[in-house]
């Protein structure tokens, strides 16, 4: 140590150590190279300090002024700062609080079907309460319902499981990012198509991945290219996301197109797919779900997410899965075990009456779909009379992704610069109190998010003032 210390006092004062120096819990100060000259009481110097650790003693900790105590490192990880929050529940909560405080506000934000969870549903859930079936599953989910689930996907998405293939979770969004985090190493890339769902990007980076975005347009219907897929992979690429039916499009990828996917992914052995069926019953013919695992030679690459909470109107039950090879499932019901551990042994008993409601959910999932679609026509049909307006009209789940980008660059008088999604939604928000997600969450700033998990009355309503809201931005766009 080069620093001459000619003695340390039971007592000092006159320090400058907060801002100086950092006290480690290992017992020693640590700096970078300093020089300075501090007074302790008792005859005590230390002269030209230059190091870059002293051990110190417990008698100079102790005898720091109180005004003096060196701060608490509040820092985050790396990780979680490059993490952004969801804008969709940052909206949501921001419409609440505004429904709280007296404002009517009509939330379509948020993707929650407004139906209550079927009576079959709902009744085995009371009946596991009252049977006492409140104690912990395994952590996988119960064979039960992981027998189930295999049937269901045998029947409905002609794929093969075994039930030590399936992993149940707290809902489909938990179910992804283990997979993400189970297949993803630092510096792999995770290949989204945009728009996406505002949490894949985010999975990526928890998981130390970076991810890729593969911009589809409207005019293409917002699929993915296959052309654009295969431009892009290199030797990082570890997984793809395809959501379908999509959010925040609607969009349902044909099964042709799949197979002209699958025909890329195919060359290139590191490359796996995990593929987002959580929307694949709200779908409008003749539209038709084909779960990408049933292709030829897919089977062995694919991590396939479903869940009860959409088609089942069963958001609040919090419950999803996973299926997929079983060393990449073992890895999913690790890091399980590790956080959650098994989901509500209650939601398990329920989601068991949900499969058992018949196929795709029987006829209480048909009059949701048949409502779906009738409010889709409605807003298709209304937002086609706005000018500029663009649209692709969904096929499937119960989102309108509209582009409004003829809108901005329009200064209005008491708000302000609409120039982007953001600015435009909260201008719905403030001049006519409608709650709508930038398309920016999304991957596409030039389009806003509609939710039309909501009544038809509410969603006239919201055409209504839409509409006004709207011819005010018009007005001070030709001034």
């Amino acid at each position: 140590m080069s620093a001459q210390i000619s003695c340390i006092s039971s007592t000092c004062s006159n320090t400058s150590f907060r801002d100086r120096f950092a006290v480690h819990s290992l017992g020693f100060i640590e700096s970078s190279t300093v020089s300075l000259s501090s007074k302790f009481n008792g005859n005590c110097f230390i002269k030209s300090l230059e190091t870059r650790r002293i051990y110190k003693s417990s008698t100079v900790c102790s005898a720091l002024k109180s005004s003096e105590q060196i701060e608490l490192d509040t820092g985050l990880s790396r990780r979680v700062n490059l993490v952004k929050p969801s804008k969709t529940v940052a909206i949501s909560d921001q419409a609440t609080a505004l429904v709280e405080a007296g404002v009517p506000v009509i939330r379509l934000a948020a993707g929650e079907p407004d139906f209550d969870t079927p009576a079959v549903i709902a009744e085995a859930g009371m009946n596991a309460i009252r049977d006492g079936y409140t104690r912990y599953t395994p952590n996988a989910g119960t064979l039960e319902l992981r027998t189930a689930i295999c049937k269901k996907l045998k029947e409905e998405n002609g794929i093969t499981y075994t039930p030590d293939q399936i992993v149940v979770s707290n809902g489909a969004k938990q179910s992804a990012l283990q997979a993400v985090l189970a297949v993803c190493s630092p510096g792999d890339e995770v290949l989204i198509p945009a728009p996406f769902y505002v949490s894949y990007p985010e999975m990526a980076r928890l998981a130390d991945a970076t991810p890729v975005i593969l911009p589809a347009s409207i005019s293409e219907n917002f699929l993915l290219d296959p052309k654009l897929l295969e431009s892009k992979l290199t030797e990082k690429s570890r997984l793809l996301i395809l959501c379908s039916p999509s959010n925040p499009t609607g969009a349902v990828y044909p099964k042709e197109l799949l197979q002209e996917i699958a025909r890329v992914v195919a060359k290139h052995p590191r490359l796996l797919v995990l593929t987002d069926e959580i929307y694949e019953h709200i779908i409008y013919a003749p539209a038709v779900h084909t779960s990408f695992a049933s292709l030829p030679g897919m089977w062995d690459r694919t991590l396939t997410v479903n869940g009860f909470s959409k088609t089942f109107a069963m958001t609040g039950w919090r419950l999803g899965y996973i299926a997929g090879p079983k060393h990449f499932i073992d890895a999913c019901n690790k890091i399980q075990s590790q956080s959650t551990s098994g989901a509500s042994s209650i939601s398990q008993k329920a989601a068991v009456a949900a499969l058992g409601m018949g196929h795709a959910g029987g006829e209480a999932v048909s009059h949701m779909v048949k409502a779906f679609r009738e409010r889709r026509d409605f807003l298709v049909l209304s937002f086609r009379e706005l000018d500029g307006v663009k649209i692709s009209e969904p096929q499937g789940a119960f989102y309108l992704f509209l582009d409004f980008s003829y809108y901005y660059g329009t200064e209005v008088k008491g708000f302000g610069l609409i120039n982007d999604s953001e600015s435009l939604c909260r201008y719905f928000l403030e001049k006519g109190q409608v709650a709508l997600v930038p398309g920016d969450a999304f991957g596409d700033d030039t389009c806003i998010r509609i939710s039309y998990a909501a009544s038809l009355s509410n969603l006239q309503t919201v055409v209504d003032k839409i509409k006004k809201t709207i011819l005010t931005v018009k007005a001070h766009a030709s001034v």
